[in-house]
């Protein structure tokens, strides 16, 4: 039963990365003066702590 938990944090933080790199590679920041969003290592990164902060406070059903 302790597996749940960390699948849902794994879950997230690669989601959330994914979904980092994808606004990076899709939108991204054209000049580099985005600070969050202007190399690939930052966007996902960005993103895998905004998927594990939804896995942290997001309800479990």
């Amino acid at each position: 039963m302790a597996l749940k938990p960390l699948l849902r944090l794994g879950l997230g933080l690669l989601a959330g990365a994914g979904l980092g790199l994808a606004w990076w590679k899709l939108v991204g920041c054209r000049t580099g003066t985005c600070p969050l969003t202007a190399t690939p290592l930052r966007a996902g990164l960005y993103g895998a702590v905004m998927g594990l902060i939804w896995a942290l406070t997001s309800r479990q059903p």
